[in-house]
């Protein structure tokens, strides 16, 4: 299991669903997620292809991840609070972002392989977002 934030350092081949309660409808992304060193911590770096239905969308997100006071605290690209969890314990985190409420769970029993599952629910927000993570490439593990 992982214990500090550099155990994410690394490669991740990403597989993700989406799985939307309104529509009814679901999506799959696949692709990789980079977390690489900065100055801070670690940069999280996300890109892959999104198909919802027949339709192929180019995607990519940035995230900051930072160890605090024993957690990892995850920062928008921006620079603002997104979330923070612990990676020893159970890792569940929040974020409210008026009107919707995200709630995660981090998954990291099968460590080196880790799953996030996100419920997003809102006025015009209802979905699932499950997302694993597999081993890539590291220097050493």
């Amino acid at each position: 299991m992982a214990k500090t934030l550099l155990d994410f350092e690394g490669c991740w081949l990403l597989e993700r669903s989406i799985s939307d309660n309104l529509s009814k409808t679901s999506s799959h992304f696949s692709g990789r997620a980079e977390l690489t060193r900065d100055a801070l911590g670690l940069k999280y770096t996300e890109r892959g292809v999104l198909m919802v239905g027949d339709i192929r969308v180019p995607a990519e997100r940035k995230y900051f991840w930072r160890w605090t006071e024993g957690a990892i605290s995850v920062f928008f690209e921006d620079g603002r609070p997104f979330h923070t969890f612990d990676p020893r314990g159970y890792c569940t985190a929040e974020h409210w972002c008026d009107p919707d409420h995200y709630k995660v769970f981090y998954d990291l029993d099968d460590w080196p392989m880790w799953r996030t599952v996100w419920t997003v629910v809102g006025p015009r927000k209802n979905y699932v977002m499950s997302s694993g993570y597999f081993c890539q490439g590291f220097a050493e593990r």
